[in-house]
């Protein structure tokens, strides 16, 4: 019997099967098949080990696969992780760090991606498509102590500030006059009492007297409307005779350049005739049979001769 090729033949069934649990272990062929995306925090990733899960809403989808500073930016982190293909990671998804329950294993929480949302996509000059990140609700807590204690701390200098020596003596100054002013207000009380009953007198007879300003005020203010409508009234009156003299200047320009020239020349007629009744009435006078048989020929002088008809 060859024991040698007995022993190779037990060594490479084991090897074998030694392969073969660890093939299926893995998945076998139906490993799973991951893709490698980026994300960038500005924040301690204090807690979160390699392989450490990645939840999307709750559910793995994937393990960190690397962390390592940002060589150009120290203060951030390069997270890469390997996700489950066929996980609906969009543009609008947000990779954010959480802890577990109390013992504070730290995982990385997927959120986002909205239906209408495009799938996150590689740009030109990048290795992995990059999701988006958000501050964890540690580092926001830390900002809001680190603001609080800020405040707290200028808060805590302007108190100070306001308890020195100086300020202390004056307001135990303050307080010393205020005590003073309070026991001179107790001794007067009587005195301050009549005085702000006067007072309240004044302000009652102010009041009366403001009353019958005001039934003044309203008799003037009548009188003012009365003496507007006479001027309107005025004016309306000056604004009908500026009218009148306007009407009565056009009947004027059209007598002057109308009827003028026509009693001009009735005038002339009338002188005309007037000179012809006043001839006519001379030669009456001299002649009164002549307005009857008509006028008598006058005789020639001596020398004259008759004209020969």
């Amino acid at each position: 019997m060859n024991y040698a090729l007995v022993g190779a033949f037990v060594l490479t069934l084991g090897a074998v099967l030694v392969a073969g649990v660890l093939w299926l272990a893995a998945g076998g062929a139906w490993q799973k098949k991951y893709d490698t995306y980026l994300a960038v925090v500005d924040e301690s990733v204090a807690g979160l080990n390699l392989d450490a899960p990645v939840k999307y809403n709750g559910v793995d989808v994937g393990k960190v696969q690397a962390i390592a500073l940002d060589p150009n930016h120290p203060q951030r982190v390069n997270l890469l992780f390997a996700i489950a293909r066929g996980t609906p990671i969009k543009e609008d998804t947000v990779a954010t760090l959480k802890t577990q329950g109390l013992t504070g294993i730290a995982y990385v929480e997927l959120s986002g991606g909205t239906l209408g949302a495009s799938a996150l996509q590689t740009l030109p000059d990048a290795q992995y498509p990059q999701i988006r990140s958000a501050p964890s609700l540690s580092a926001r807590l830390e900002n809001v102590l680190t603001n609080v204690l800020a405040k707290l701390d200028s808060t805590s200098t302007n108190i100070n500030a306001m308890l020195s020596q100086d300020n202390q003596a004056a307001l135990r100054s303050a307080l010393s006059d205020i005590a003073v002013v309070a026991r001179t207000i107790a001794v007067r009380k009587d005195s301050i009492d009549t005085g702000l009953l006067d007072a309240a007198a004044s302000l009652k007879n102010t009041a009366k007297a403001s009353a019958k300003m005001n039934a003044l005020v309203d008799r003037v203010g009548r009188g003012a409307d009365a003496v507007e409508k006479m001027g309107n009234s005025v004016a309306a009156t000056s604004q009908s005779a500026g009218k009148t003299v306007d009407a009565v200047g056009v009947d004027m320009k059209r007598i002057s350049t109308e009827t003028l020239p026509e009693l001009e020349r009735l005038l002339a007629e009338l002188t005309s005739l007037s000179g012809s009744l006043r001839a006519l009435t001379d030669q009456t006078r001299r002649d009164p049979r002549g307005l009857i048989f008509g006028r008598t020929p006058v005789p020639g002088g001596p020398g004259e001769q008759e004209s020969q008809p």
